[in-house]
């Protein structure tokens, strides 16, 4: 590929090839450039791409210049280099620091790919005919020695850096495929593609390719910090909405209660013990059972069969008697309902309208043991709007809160076997079987277009509700539909519970924020005599000692995620499971649950944040410490926020399987504190200097916890739920050795009037020179905003500021919305 003529519009810069293939490098904004190959000029998205949103036109100045051997595009902050000898490009920021670059024979590659040929009959598309020739494509890069690189999804295997690693991007139960790439040299790479990819930084190169698109096609994002890479990633792809407040309390639930007065029974016994709780989960099975009337689907039970009408979207009477009198009563207790959807149906009032109007995916020849059961056409927009109908009907119109959107991939032909794939055999199995039924161009989307039939029949139902959707697979773009992803069926090991923590940084550094997982893993007991991947380790589930220190070491890393969730099968997930007031488990859990709810004036501030500044919560160090080369492998750490930094135990101290004491193991775990700031235990107070390892007390009732100095940190009382003593007293913690700064945000949690400017932000500022804490003008309004509130800063140092609500620092002020100052003397 060889430079032949160049010319520019008003949006960027067209070059000619020798071979007649056009190249196109469209400036965005300052910071990104889409890169664009193919036989035509390209001159905007595709409506075929889910993923990328409506671009604001922009005023972006910009410039092109030409010698002999080179053309060059620069905005403010961004230089792109072409070859003229081959068209490779290489990305400088203004100052002309390499970030990355093509080598320099050429890094773009095509090669023709007939996708009626690749694809199933009948196979699903968003678009009008499978009849057309697509390409697979291949960008190979070089990268620094140094650099680590973030991103592509979930892939279930606990990798922090993936550089000298490759990855394939499809679905599948705990695997989320995302085609973006972040790195520590400060910039990001978004790929316009939906269909297989793989990542290689190995022995074959270091590259990305899909194998069906309709031109290369990726975005440049520039930052250098992460934080703006990010933010360039949902620029494109769509912001964050806000999730619910009370989404941000605990989400218990379990496979599965059975009955409308079991789930009456948890939440009365939560209430009556006191323990915070602001939902509960009706798994699956909530719907009608089958009758003789229907067909017999032996691999789901058969008529009367224990499985029913899988995906029906209604209950079953004899067991969910009065639909309205249980989300009555669940709202008198202040407790919402969460409840499963799936995609599949096998028979029912549901199934026979989707079949009806030909919206059933028929996978009948597909190669996994569920031959029996059908998917509905997400990809049609008369099929979204049908399946939110009916969703409405009988779930949402009886007073369900939010949903639990499972197995969204939807095919995992591997599950049910005996024995696992290889990985290139699963590889083949799973994207095989996808391929016969959606459009190859588009096998990774499914989710992606299930999410946003969700949010957009709530939406026209109402704005008095946020969409909350929690779906067991993900995309770009998914984050602007209310989804939460979580990692899917995992096994209740000690090696799978250490592998979640980096496995969800890396779905987060793609620019979807809102991810979560199934505290003390679903599969708990070994069921690997039928099917290979229900390996748990505990047979004897919260009896078992060992589980129970696993599981309180998962919830006590769940406690620091988007969504504090406990959830999975073979055994009972409440805390009374695993002891009584007085033990240290039992007190354990209770503790975190409560110190999540202290800690709501900060979480949610911070979903404010990811909203409107596009912020990312559950982070990996490198957002913070991207210039610390000591962060970028940790695997087992991560900031929570600016403030915190969470240090999960991921090796058991007291006990292994069947409640088998452990001898001579430390009650401690290595904790790296990032260079560049100190650091104070959360728990005692005490400072430590940063760019030090240092071996962290960590005994099963403390979570190695710490906090950056300069922090500004709110916290609220204990409370039984997020809307319980919302005008109650704030304590502020201050953390001295450096300024600093916190915006604290405030809105109706719930509805959207949020997007009408309906929220309020209060600026918190600490000038540690002179030890005076500014609490400045609040900024905005809502109608059910505490206008008064009482707030009491704590300055914190060894053994003070770090005790219960009694712990008395200082004067407590009372703030009206106008500036005032506070002046220390601690």
């Amino acid at each position: 590929m060889k430079y032949g003529a160049m010319r520019t519009d008003s949006s960027g810069l067209f070059v000619e090839t020798d071979d007649g293939v056009v190249l196109r490098l469209q400036v965005v904004d300052s910071r990104i450039v889409r890169v664009a190959v193919g036989d035509e000029p390209i001159t905007s998205p595709e409506t075929n791409s889910p993923m990328i949103v409506e671009q604001s036109s922009s005023d972006v100045e910009w410039s092109v210049t030409e010698n002999e051997t080179m053309v060059t595009l620069e905005t403010a902050t961004l230089r792109i280099e072409l070859s003229k000898a081959t068209c490779a490009l290489t990305w400088r920021d203004a100052d002309g620091t390499l970030l990355v670059r093509e080598p320099a024979e050429g890094g773009k590659e095509r090669a023709p790919y007939d996708v009626g040929e690749n694809a199933g009959e009948n196979a699903a598309s968003p678009r009008e005919t499978l009849e057309r020739e697509g390409y697979s494509t291949k960008l190979t890069l070089e990268f620094d020695d140094d650099e680590a690189i973030y991103g592509l999804g979930q892939h279930d295997d606990g990798i922090a850096n993936y550089r000298g690693t490759d990855q394939y991007l499809y679905q599948h139960n705990t695997k989320v495929s995302m085609p973006v790439i972040a790195s520590t040299r400060g910039y990001g790479i978004l790929f316009d593609t939906y269909s297989l990819s793989t990542f290689h930084d190995d022995r074959h190169g270091s590259y990305f390719w899909s194998e069906c698109v309709d031109e290369l096609d990726f975005y440049f994002v520039y930052g250098p910090e992460l934080d703006a890479v990010v933010s360039g990633f949902r620029q494109l792809t769509g912001r964050a909405t806000m999730l619910p407040k009370w989404s941000y309390g605990y989400v218990q639930s379990k496979e599965r209660y059975e009955t409308q007065a079991e789930l009456l029974e948890i939440v009365d016994e939560y209430r009556d013990r006191e323990i915070p709780l602001d939902c509960i989960v009706q798994d699956w099975q909530y719907w009608p059972d089958s009758t003789d009337d229907d067909p017999d689907f032996e691999a789901w039970g058969g008529p009367g069969g224990d499985w029913g009408r899988w995906g029906q979207k209604s209950f079953e009477p004899s067991r969910f008697p009065d639909p309205d009198a249980l989300t009555e009563r669940l709202h008198d207790r202040n407790v919402r309902l969460m409840i499963s959807i799936w995609p599949n149906m096998i028979v029912g009032e549901d199934f026979e309208e989707m079949a009806d109007n030909g919206h059933l995916l028929d996978d009948h020849e597909l190669s996994a043991p569920d031959n029996e059961v059908n998917y509905y056409d997400a990809f049609s927009t008369d099929a979204r709007e049908r399946y939110w109908k009916q969703a409405e009907s009988g779930l949402f119109s009886h007073g369900v809160d939010a949903w639990w959107a499972d197995s969204t991939e939807p095919y995992n032909p591997d599950w049910g076997l005996e024995h696992s794939l290889e990985p290139e055999q699963r590889l083949e199995a799973i994207t095989s079987d996808y391929k016969r039924v959606f459009d190859p161009g588009y096998i990774n989307a499914y989710s992606l277009y299930h999410a946003r039939g969700i949010y957009e029949g709530q939406r026209e139902t109402t704005d008095e509700k946020r969409v909350l959707n929690l779906t067991r697979s993900g995309y770009p773009g998914q984050q602007r539909y209310g989804a939460v992803t979580w990692s899917g069926d995992v096994e209740a090991t000690w090696e799978r519970f250490r592998k979640q923590i980096a496995d969800g940084l890396q779905f987060t550094a793609t620019g979807n924020p809102k991810w979560t997982l199934d505290i003390g893993g679903f599969f708990v007991a070994d069921n690997t005599a039928e099917e290979f991947y229900a390996n748990g380790d505990f047979d004897a589930g919260h009896e078992d000692c060992g589980y129970r220190e696993l599981y309180t070491r998962w919830f006590q890393f769940g406690a620091f995620l988007p969504l504090f969730r406990s959830h999975g099968t073979d055994t009972p997930r409440e805390v009374w499971r695993f002891g009584e007031p007085g033990d240290r488990i039992y007190d354990t859990l209770v503790r975190f649950d409560e110190l999540r709810y202290r800690l709501l004036p900060y979480i949610y501030s911070l979903a404010g944040w990811e909203t409107h500044n596009d912020y990312t919560m559950f982070r990996h160090l490198a957002f913070d410490f991207r210039g610390d080369d000591r962060v970028h492998d940790i695997a087992d750490q991560f900031m929570f926020g600016p403030a915190l930094l969470v240090c999960p135990v991921t090796e058991p101290m007291y006990y292994g399987p069947e409640s088998t004491p452990l001898e001579g193991r430390a009650k401690a775990r290595e904790v790296y504190l990032p260079a560049g700031t100190d650091w104070y235990d959360f728990w005692t107070g005490e400072r430590y200097d940063g760019g030090q390892t240092i071996l962290a007390d960590a005994p099963i009732e403390k979570l190695p916890l710490f906090v950056r100095a300069g922090s500004l940190l709110p916290m609220g009382p204990v409370v039984q739920h997020t809307a319980d003593r919302i005008d109650a007293p704030w304590e502020l913690r201050i953390y001295p050795g450096r300024d600093g700064s916190f915006a604290l945000y405030e809105d109706a949690g719930d509805g959207y009037e949020y997007e009408d400017g309906e929220y309020a932000i209060t600026p918190l500022r600490w000038d540690d020179t002179a030890r005076e804490l500014t609490i400045d003008d609040r900024a905005g309004t809502f109608a059910e905003l505490v206008e008064t509130r009482d707030i009491q800063p704590v300055v914190v140092s060894s053994g003070v500021g770090t005790g219960s609500d009694s712990d008395e620092i200082g004067s407590a002020v009372t703030y009206t919305g106008d500036r005032i100052t506070v002046s220390t003397d601690q």
